[in-house]
């Protein structure tokens, strides 16, 4: 009896704006304001979810660098959060969804906001408002260009980086989107992206992977034919870094559901979270348990960027999969970049942070392990990680090698030795410590 008296004034609470709702529309129309209203509040919870991974690459690659360049990768995060905030309402959104395109390319305007209190004939009922639309799907540009940013560090100036940010964000990135999430040509293909493994991570691992073949290795990093590590200044804030990217990709993949308004949705975002779980964490414990074979002590840096690896791997196909499905396809992703770390630094490749096996190698991975759980097919697929691939390896290369022609794009030897902090910013992040 108690039970049923507490029960009904809060089943009444529930039921007043439903009330209200009713004697301006029809039930149809309830259902549709419903809809528009949960998928709206599903974006702008994911974002801000995506939003804070922005602090999440920040600490990893403060961390995971020398104290002496600490400060450098702070205002590089920041900058390139910034810029792609304002190149993707300038031009970016528009273009990565045109509407009605060629299925190639179409250059967009600016993005328009819907109406203050707009009224709902006015509002996208089938989907949700365009401000929290945007503000989702930004949230993703931003994460693109701070994978570039982790895997050029050490050595790159601040204002050619911050110019290529600039047209990875509102060119490159948008152009490519629009072939899969646009309804491009390859989304007619069949090619299947959920959240963006190839869309997102690859790209942002192909455009890495041209800064770094052209920028060069660090200073002492291979020298007599041997390996030199260069370990970072702070593990612990690295750590940090990778349990808020964790946390962020809870929005990053569970907001690409888009769509809340019915139970099947809620279900459904509720299922990503928990596969999206479980990668990161049997990506984590592969890496532990294969440095522990191979180096016979577990890697510390492995570990975290093999729950990174686990979550890139999963984020192609977040939904489908039990959750014994998710646990190997993010344990591949973890085994992936256990391998994948030295056979770069074979080819002198210098990654500071690892972020070409996380997201380029465990981003083809994940897009090549879609094809185990839905109806893409391995061509299809391959189709799709190669044109990526080519378009944004090849822009990237182009960039880079202007910018390296024209303002340069490497500091000097002293100050990659100095530090890019003092060099490049004239501060210091650890001002009472020594150079690192």
């Amino acid at each position: 009896m108690n039970l049923m008296k507490s029960l009904i004034p809060a089943a009444a609470i529930v039921a007043l704006p439903q009330m209200g709702l009713a004697q301006e529309a029809t039930p149809g129309e309830a259902a549709q304001h419903t809809q528009y209203i949960f998928t709206t509040l599903l974006f702008l919870m994911a974002g801000f979810l995506v939003f804070f991974m922005a602090a999440g690459f920040a600490m990893l690659e403060g961390g995971l660098v020398r104290s002496k360049n600490v400060a450098m990768q702070m205002i590089k995060n920041i900058a390139l959060f910034s810029i792609a905030a304002i190149m993707y309402w300038l031009v970016g959104f528009n273009t990565m969804y045109p509407g009605d395109f060629n299925g190639f390319f179409a250059l967009g305007g600016p993005t328009v906001l819907d109406a203050v209190g707009v009224a709902p004939e006015d509002a996208a009922l089938d989907y949700a408002s365009i401000g929290s639309d945007f503000f989702f799907q930004l949230v993703f540009v931003a994460a693109t260009a701070s994978i570039v940013s982790g895997a050029v560090a050490e050595r790159i100036k601040l204002w050619p980086f911050l110019i290529f940010v600039i047209v990875l964000t509102g060119i490159l990135y948008p152009i490519s989107g629009s072939w899969k999430w646009g309804g491009g040509w390859l989304d007619a293909m069949g090619f299947s992206d959920f959240a963006g493994s190839t869309v997102v991570h690859s790209v942002g691992g192909w455009a890495a992977l041209a800064g770094c073949l052209i920028l060069g290795p660090r200073i002492g990093k291979y020298k007599d034919g041997k390996v030199h590590p260069m370990p970072g200044s702070n593990l612990a804030l690295a750590t940090l870094g990778t349990f808020i990217l964790w946390l962020g990709w809870f929005g990053f993949n569970g907001g690409s559901q888009l769509a809340m308004g019915s139970v099947g949705d809620v279900s459904d975002v509720s299922r990503i979270f928990a596969n999206t779980n479980m990668a990161a964490a049997s990506g984590a414990i592969a890496a532990l348990i294969m440095t522990q074979v191979l180096y016979k002590k577990p890697d510390l840096t492995m570990v975290l960027n093999g729950a990174l690896a686990g979550l890139v791997s999963i984020t192609a196909e977040p939904l489908a999969p039990t959750l014994f499905g998710a646990l190997w396809i993010g344990a591949v992703g973890g085994i992936i970049v256990v391998f994948a770390v030295p056979m770069l630094d074979k080819f002198k490749i210098d990654d500071v942070v690892g972020a070409i096996p996380v997201h380029l190698f465990a981003g083809i991975w994940g897009t090549i392990a879609v094809i185990f759980y839905g109806e893409a097919n391995l061509i299809t697929q391959l189709t799709g990680i190669v044109a990526y691939g080519v378009f944004t390896f090849v822009g990237a290369a182009i960039l880079w090698t202007i910018l390296k022609a024209t303002v340069g794009i490497r500091v000097s030897e002293e100050d990659e030795i100095n530090g890019l902090d003092m060099a490049e910013l004239g501060m210091e992040a650890y001002p009472e410590f020594s150079k690192g």
